[in-house]
């Protein structure tokens, strides 16, 4: 922004003189080639100061996260495996098993999937969200990833089950959860703009209803207090009538 050049004042009297402050003196703009101009004070809205804010939004894909197909689930779960890294590959088991909002997955502690020394096949957590109940299988594959997981980080009974590497943290952030599901997304050549932590979520509800269209129990696994939640979660409706359209000859 240019800067305003000062204008010079002098103090003039009645008589053309320089006066000495009287009430009948008056102050006249010094006679200089410049035209006088007003000096802008600068705002706090000044953009130089503080720039626009840039929508979150912006350059990304908003709305419903679509589920993986079992070809992509298979196609990431491989990957942790491979690579030893047993952390990753407890918690996208854990992830898809359990149907948990990425808040409610970071914060599980070994005790809630735990009875004594043996990992549970069922476990039940109350959610941040709703404050509700929700209960959730975990499958042979999934207690044994988990298990594997927990003896190498050496967890006991009050650790959280996904413990974070930054020590203001006790636990994973949903954050660093989101970091880590766009990874395996972009993993195995998806794009993983189109994707996010939802998708975990949404990825076995999906499958079960498919397979059973029993959206009762899809709301009860995911711990929806409305069955119209549900409904629009998966996006039913929509998907439902484009199928009967494609089954449906003229």
């Amino acid at each position: 922004m240019a800067v305003t050049p000062h204008v010079a004042a002098i103090e003039v009297t009645s008589g053309g003189g320089v006066g000495n402050g009287s009430s009948s003196d008056r102050w006249q703009p010094a006679q200089t080639d410049a035209p006088f101009i007003r000096k802008e004070s600068v705002t706090e809205t000044d953009e130089s100061i503080h720039p626009a804010r840039v929508p979150w939004n912006k350059g990304k894909l908003t709305g419903q996260k679509p589920p993986l197909k079992l070809k992509e689930i298979w196609a990431i779960r491989i990957r942790p495996q491979l690579a030893s890294v047993p952390r990753d590959l407890a918690m996208f088991n854990l992830a898809m098993d359990s149907k948990l909002r990425a808040c409610d997955l970071t914060k599980l502690r070994v005790r809630d999937v735990c009875h004594g020394e043996r990992i549970a096949p069922r476990a039940m957590i109350l959610q941040q969200k709703t404050q509700r109940p929700v209960q959730f299988e975990i499958t042979e594959q999934t207690r044994e990833s988990v298990a594997v997981w927990m003896h190498e980080a050496k967890l006991g009974a009050g650790d959280y089950l996904f413990p974070s590497r930054i020590h203001e943290s006790p636990h994973i952030s949903t954050r660093q959860y989101s970091r880590l599901v766009h990874r395996w997304i972009g993993a195995i050549g998806l794009d993983d703009t189109a994707y996010g932590t939802h998708t975990m979520r949404r990825t076995k509800a999906s499958l079960i209803y498919r397979r059973t269209k029993n959206l009762r129990a899809v709301q009860i696994l995911l711990g929806h207090t409305k069955l119209e939640s549900t409904v629009r979660y998966l996006g039913i409706e929509v998907d439902d009538a484009l199928e009967m359209a494609e089954q449906t000859e003229v």
